[in-house]
């Protein structure tokens, strides 16, 4: 379940409009996803973009996906340290 959840709440963040590389905090992460999963109309909308972006520019999405995980795992109510295979299987 927590890596179903991490995995939805990435790929939100993947699709948000926050920029690559960007550290925001606990507050601006919770907002952003909230907001992105309601625009792109539920977490399918977001894994959609996400996917979009995969097939189109597979160069810079790997790097943000990655940005995004970093961005989860640091945040107060995600685990500090996720397993290596969840972190793949995202």
């Amino acid at each position: 379940m927590r890596s179903q959840l991490l995995s939805a709440r990435a790929a939100a963040l993947f699709a948000s409009d926050l920029p690559t590389g960007s550290r925001p905090g606990n507050l601006t992460v919770r907002a952003t996803i909230a907001a992105t999963v309601r625009a792109r109309g539920g977490t399918r909308g977001c894994v959609a973009a996400m996917a979009t972006a995969f097939g189109d520019y597979p160069e810079t999405a790997a790097p943000r996906m990655r940005w995004a995980l970093e961005v989860l795992t640091g945040a107060d109510d995600v685990p500090r340290r996720v397993p290596r295979r969840e972190l793949l299987a995202a």
